[in-house]
């Protein structure tokens, strides 16, 4: 049997929060200017505090893409009750993506956060 290990299948992004997509552009997403989100990493919270830099690679630049930035286990992974949930708003990407036609998705980017000593923090 062929062991998976597509970090989105292993984090369980595709399956929990969307079906599985071939992408068909390439994203970036990065933050203090130099701190690249790669799939499955996990960051320190205080290194993500500041607005991300989104670039999407490729495609037609005529395209419009929608972003969407979710917490797919609040509060936490062994008791995600409250899936799916962007800090101001519950919202659910698949039945976001059905109601309004856009299909499959073309790229995703995903990240785990740790809590960290405060000392971590300074």
């Amino acid at each position: 049997m062929a062991r998976i290990t597509d970090p989105l299948v292993v984090g369980r992004v595709v399956g929990d929060v969307i079906d599985y997509f071939s992408p068909i552009v390439k994203m970036t997403v990065t933050y203090n200017s130099n701190k690249q989100v790669y799939n499955g990493h996990e960051l320190f919270p205080s290194s993500v505090t500041s607005k991300p830099r989104v670039q999407v690679h490729g495609g037609d630049m005529r395209s419009f893409f929608t972003l969407i930035m979710t917490d797919p286990d609040v509060p936490g992974p062994s008791d995600p009750y409250l899936r799916e949930h962007i800090h101001w708003d519950r919202f659910s990407a698949r039945k976001f993506a059905e109601e309004n036609e856009l299909g499959l998705p073309v790229a995703a980017v995903f990240f785990n956060c740790q809590r960290e000593t405060a000392a971590r923090r300074r």
